[in-house]
């Protein structure tokens, strides 16, 4: 019954039209006041020891290199670096706007900052080559969704704060499972291009492959600090962010040099702005879990599948479904705080790796930046190209379909996400 009130009280508030941080936050306050013995007091308190976790701090850094990244010129070098690489192919420029988005995933960490790097470019410059708008926009619109599987990943360390697991092995499990979707990505849009016969630039030679690999080097730099410097315990997650806002900013004014210092207060706003959102969703959504917790909703639940028997397959794709469902409605970072300490212990009890699931829930959040009504990438996307919602979720469908074949892979075959976790821990 408490499962009912609490979960009906918040998607009556969504499907109201109530930002998420607030439903969530009000819900939780209500049923706290009205249906538990503790004060509310505990909400304010709950709110506070949320901003302590030692491992939320490396997202506001993270927020600020990406937008000192976005202002700073290098999503402009990483696209004529992808458009060297493969424009010439069947389908090329659509090509190099998947392999644009994945760079900048790898080194913003962010899916609504590389639909709007790229998409600003690349959208515009492919309806100008000859793409029909439509097919543009779902192509950005999707594989700008790569930004949280492709680490370094927010809600990646969103994750592993609910659950307590490490941050690093996380980022290393997203790598496969990132460059195999960003494959899948690439290699549907190829036959898609070749049946329709759509443009592709020349080849301009390894001379000019090189230059613009140069050119992009710096920002290609910063995926190899980051998780290079994880990996061989240079620095910690939080540190690794920390360094990447000062590298990321040392490039835009010093060796760039397209961001101005007078852009720099303009830039540090933005990213607050962001931060701000971000963290008050996640307070509010730990506030949920507290409420969760203490009428012992995860505990019944865990009880109630283990009774039912499931196998680890039926188990799994459960969780597929229910993070669809939650996805539809959701902000990931707060889909990730409620569901996670729900599944994790079901997991392990199953065997399941929690690294691995991780990697499940996070890749369900990909699927949920382009699924109506609150996929944020849609939103993104329609801004940018002046198509309505409901013409950019059409036009996403397609590279949605190969997504969904892709969280069956990761899903079924956990070889993907801790193959290189095993390898290296």
């Amino acid at each position: 019954m408490s499962a009912a009130v609490l979960f009906g009280g918040l998607i009556g508030l969504l499907l109201l039209g109530v930002p998420i941080a607030i439903s969530l936050g009000f819900t939780s306050l209500a049923f706290i006041a009205l249906a538990t013995d503790d004060p509310p007091v505990i909400v304010a308190q709950k709110l506070f020891d949320t901003m302590e976790h030692t491992t939320l701090l490396a997202i506001p850094f993270f927020v600020l290199s990406s937008h000192f990244l976005t202002s700073g010129g290098v999503s402009r070098r990483l696209i004529d670096f992808a458009r060297a690489l493969v424009g010439w192919m069947h389908g090329g420029l659509a090509m190099a706007a998947v392999v644009s988005c994945m760079f900048f995933a790898a080194i913003s960490g962010s899916s609504p900052a590389t639909v709007v790097a790229i998409g600003s470019i690349m959208i515009p410059g492919m309806i100008n080559a000859g793409y029909e708008k439509s097919f543009a926009v779902g192509t950005i619109a999707t594989a700008g969704s790569l930004g949280i599987l492709i680490p370094p990943s927010i809600p990646m360390i969103v994750y592993a704060d609910a659950v307590e697991e490490s941050v690093g092995k996380m980022f290393i499990a997203g790598i496969i499972p990132g460059l195999m979707m960003g494959g899948l990505l690439m290699l549907v849009t190829w036959l898609y291009a070749r049946y329709r016969d759509m443009p592709r630039e020349p080849w301009q030679g390894w001379r000019h492959l090189l230059q613009c690999f140069l050119r992009a080097f710096w920002g290609l730099l910063l995926i190899f600090i980051v998780v290079g410097g994880i990996y061989g315990g240079i620095f910690t997650p939080t540190e690794a962010a920390a360094v990447a806002a000062v590298y990321s900013a040392f490039i835009a004014l010093f060796v760039h040099r397209d961001l101005a210092f007078s852009g720099v207060p303009e830039v540090m706003l933005n990213a607050a702005k962001m931060t701000s959102m971000l963290m008050f969703i996640i307070a509010c959504a730990m506030i949920f879990a507290h409420a969760l917790t203490e009428q012992q909703i995860p505990q019944d639940l865990a009880r109630s599948i283990m009774d039912k028997d499931l196998s680890p397959h039926a188990f799994l794709l459960l969780v597929n479904v229910i993070l669809w469902f939650a996805g539809d409605f959701m902000e990931p970072s707060a889909i990730l705080l409620i569901m996670a300490p729900l599944f994790h212990p079901i997991a392990v009890s199953l065997g399941i790796d929690p690294i691995h699931l991780g990697i499940i829930m996070t890749t369900n959040m990909e699927v949920g930046m382009i699924t109506p009504p609150v996929g944020l990438n849609l939103y993104v996307a329609a801004g940018l190209s002046g198509m309505s919602l409901g013409a950019v979720t059409r036009a996403a469908v397609p590279w949605m379909l190969v997504l969904i074949v892709a969280l069956l892979l990761i899903t079924y075959i956990p070889w993907l996400s801790l193959v290189l976790v095993e390898a290296m821990f």
